[in-house]
């Protein structure tokens, strides 16, 4: 089935909220033109609300209305009367997106927020309702889910599965917030309206022109943004459970890099990779619930806007999100014998200066690329981190290297990894006993995706770090359908004496591996309390990726 725009969600109320509002600023304020004529009809909303980058006491709010309009925000925490603010107006240039950044709310409390828009007479349309709880800083308690790979190898909405039916399951776990660790669309995947399974199955897309096509316009990427929001999954889980947005290639195009030019007849109106890139950059911005991590300034299409950040969520956690892809080298071979980036100069002081800073219990690095596994680009080229040469570090694992040192140089404890990207999921202990570079405390890196894409793997481990598969599941075939059950996702549950238990989930939510860690002493990493349940043979790790699909 094929439509022109997302259709309109009624009004509903999610989860009873929450939280007191001291101050609220809005990003991207701009003056409300006058409209030419009489508005007959008042805005509606396209897209329902997002919550993101919610700490204890700020968070953002997003929604997009079907024309101008004024954002209007109610907050309020336990029944308590709403607080009415006021937010930027919206229109064309941003895709009549808007966000209002809320702080001096009430830490570990539910909060109730309702947005709608008001025209340029003041009259104010439709209205949708969420909610959300913030950071707990006393017990520090807290619980999140974490994935990636939305929409992507052609597997779109479905309405006769219910749609992107693992946000559901996701949401059903009554998450405190969400990690989507990138591909949150996959701008360069044309979807058709039917697909033809192995098993003979048929899935069926809901379709709109955006996603018919690879994106070279800002209109195409921002269609993308629009198609995921159509699923009523989706917006359910959204409307209550923050999301901390991060970005990979597919928002752009596949495996891509600063400076590339592609070579694929489907760019036929634009090539080049940094044009692309900036357009896709504007529109992630305009359609995620972030701001710029540097005193949460506005994105503007001026400029501004930092992917990488520091999301606190009591004090037990703090989340470091890194951007691996708009500092990243060429893809080669990946054996530079310097040091080569896959972070920055910037961004890697930046992390380990904030490491350095957190008195969280637990650190958990929201990474969008994993760093032992090989990603093959091509048959010469590497897309990631590792180079299939389990020797010291050369190329972008020099990097990551100098980033393990700084943090046992610092004495920094609790570091967990997290990530998607490899349409799998999988879980690997990183010991300098098995490694060939020696200089970092032992960690975990736990990998979860897809959530509604083709489903792959294994890829083969990188013994630079010293990786040990402790539990990986995989598909059966390459781009296996999401109708088999193989998407995955992960989840953290912190109790109040800071335990943290990590959990692999499938589609439906079925636990597939469990590990707790407890909080360590001294330099030695990571203790682990509990051993793992579930698991797939080690010796699958050793497998070799399935061709160069794209993923």
């Amino acid at each position: 089935m094929h439509i022109t725009d997302a259709p309109r969600p009624s009004r509903r109320t999610l989860l009873a909220g929450s939280a007191g509002l001291v101050t609220a600023g809005a990003l991207g304020q701009a003056t409300a033109p006058r409209a030419a004529g009489l508005v007959t009809d008042r805005p509606a909303l396209t897209s329902g609300l997002q919550l993101g980058d919610v700490s204890a006491t700020d968070g953002i709010v997003w929604s997009r209305a079907d024309r101008p309009g004024r954002m209007i925000v109610r907050i309020a925490t336990e029944g308590a009367k709403p607080t009415v603010l006021q937010g930027p107006w919206t229109d064309p240039t941003r895709d009549c997106t808007a966000k209002l950044q809320l702080s001096g709310l009430t830490p570990g409390a539910h909060h109730e927020v309702t947005v709608s828009f008001a025209d340029d007479e003041g009259r104010e349309g439709e209205s949708v309702t969420g909610s959300f709880r913030t950071a707990d800083e006393a017990s520090g308690a807290t619980t999140f889910v974490w994935t990636g790979d939305t929409a992507g190898q052609g597997w779109g909405i479905n309405p006769e599965l219910g749609g992107m039916r693992s946000y559901a399951a996701m949401a059903a776990t009554d998450p405190d917030f969400f990690i989507h660790s990138g591909d949150t669309i996959y701008a360069d995947g044309p979807m058709e309206e039917t697909v033809i399974e192995p098993d003979g199955h048929v899935w069926r897309n809901l379709l709109i022109d955006e996603v018919t096509h690879v994106a070279q316009e800002l209109g195409d990427f921002r269609g993308r943004h629009r198609y995921n929001l159509m699923d009523e999954n989706i917006r359910a889980m959204y409307a209550h459970v923050p999301v901390l947005a991060q970005w990979d290639d597919h928002e752009t195009t596949n495996n891509w890099y600063p400076g590339e030019i592609l070579d694929d007849p489907l760019y036929d109106r634009e090539n080049r990779v940094d044009v692309l890139a900036a357009q896709a950059r504007r529109a992630f911005f305009e359609y995620q619930p972030l701001a710029d991590g540097k005193g949460r300034r506005p994105w503007t299409p001026e400029g501004g806007g930092r992917i990488h950040r520091k999301v606190a969520r009591g004090r037990h956690l703090d989340v470091f999100c890194l951007d691996m892809r708009t500092h990243k080298s060429e893809n080669t071979a990946n054996t530079e014998d310097r040091l080569t980036p896959i972070l920055g100069a910037e961004q890697r002081h930046w992390l380990i200066r904030e490491l350095k800073r957190s008195q969280a219990t637990w650190k958990v690095i929201a990474a969008d690329l994993p760093i032992g596994l090989v990603v093959p680009d091509g048959d010469l080229a590497q897309e990631g981190v590792g180079n299939a040469d389990a020797g010291k570090p050369l190329g972008r694992e020099q990097e990551i290297a100098w980033v393990l040192k700084a943090i046992k140089d610092a004495g920094i404890q609790n570091v967990v990894w997290l990530t998607a990207d490899v349409h799998y999921c999988a879980a690997h202990h990183y010991s300098p006993e098995r490694a060939a570079f020696t200089e970092f405390d032992p960690f975990w890196e736990f990998v979860a995706g897809p959530i509604n894409a083709g489903t792959f793997g294994p890829n083969d481990l990188d013994g630079t770090f010293g990786p040990h598969l402790d539990f990986v599941k995989h598909a059966g075939e390459p781009n296996e359908s999401p109708r088999v059950g193989n998407q995955f996702f992960g989840h953290v549950a912190i109790d109040e004496a800071g335990s943290f238990t990590v959990s692999l989930r499938d589609a439906e939510g079925a636990v597939l591996y469990t590990r707790t860690l407890q909080p360590a002493e001294g330099s030695e990493g990571p203790i682990v309390d509990t051993g793992r349940t579930g698991g797939s043979a080690l010796a699958s790790a050793q497998q070799q990726v399935m061709g160069s699909i794209v993923r």
